[in-house]
């Protein structure tokens, strides 16, 4: 189990990670033209992706050299070691060549396998939240979820609507759907902030990957969110995620998985 200090020296190394991508993306955001590459499962990449993502490997290197990386564009190296960073340089890619900033930074920790510590940062807006399992902090300030008790009280986020009807059955995301008072697709990492620290009631994602997931635990867990996969199971090898509060969560995968 790591100490307090270990965390504490953790979390001080990842605000310096998070302040140097952010300098990376936001300048990337201010031109007005990104050059697009399609990788082979047809998701984008950029230039500002790859740049950000070197940068960071760069720096985990020097700082801990026998930390392992498991990173979305340059693969994963040491995955066997006791610490392992996972890397996703641009959350929401989509958003960011489009120049919506509702994008994110994401990466985050695993200690012995089990994601400890999770970083979300917003560059333009300057938007930051960290979290270890126990506590999230927004902005330096300690955040928790809202206490919303109902679907139908509830502000409902995804990422993208296709997916959603694609990857599980339509009748059941349509009725969690239709139940909802508000539902938007302020996707990708930047909705799982909005859950954490209150502003939005469930974060429901039907596809991801280990690179998206890990960072998102101990954010969501630290300002008291239930996350499991859309079945209710386990989410830390999962492909889809369900995030709310104890009661709200209980509540709507109810109607997600038909029970």
């Amino acid at each position: 189990m790591l100490d307090e200090e270990k965390i504490l020296e953790l979390k001080k190394f990842a605000d310096e990670l998070a302040d140097c991508a952010r300098e990376i993306v936001s300048a990337y955001h201010a031109k007005a033209f990104t050059e697009i590459e399609t990788k082979p499962d047809g998701s984008p990449v950029t230039v500002a992706d790859k740049e950000c993502e070197r940068r960071l490997r760069a720096m985990i290197h020097e700082r801990y050299p026998d930390h392992g990386i498991i990173g979305e564009e340059f693969g994963n190296e040491n995955t066997d070691a006791e610490f392992v960073w996972s890397l996703d340089p641009i959350d929401g890619t989509k958003s960011f060549v489009s120049r919506v900033a509702l994008y994110g930074i994401l990466f985050g920790v695993l200690h012995e396998g089990k994601p400890c510590i999770g970083v979300i940062d917003q560059p333009i807006s300057r938007e930051r939240i960290v979290g270890d399992g126990k506590s999230a902090f927004y902005n330096g300030r300690k955040v928790q979820v809202a206490g919303t008790r109902n679907v139908e009280e509830a502000l409902l986020l995804t990422t993208d609507l296709i997916d959603c009807e694609k990857e599980h059955p339509q009748e059941n995301w349509q009725a969690l759907l239709h139940r909802a008072k508000l539902f938007r697709t302020w996707g990708d990492c930047y909705a799982y902030m909005m859950v954490a620290n209150g502003r939005a009631d469930i974060m429901a994602d039907p596809v991801l990957s280990p690179w998206d997931l890990y960072p998102l635990l101990p954010i969501l867990r630290g300002a008291g969110a239930v996350v499991s996969d859309w079945r209710g199971n386990d989410p830390l090898h999962a492909t889809s995620i369900l995030a709310a509060n104890p009661v709200l969560h209980e509540k709507a995968l109810e109607i997600l998985a038909n029970r």
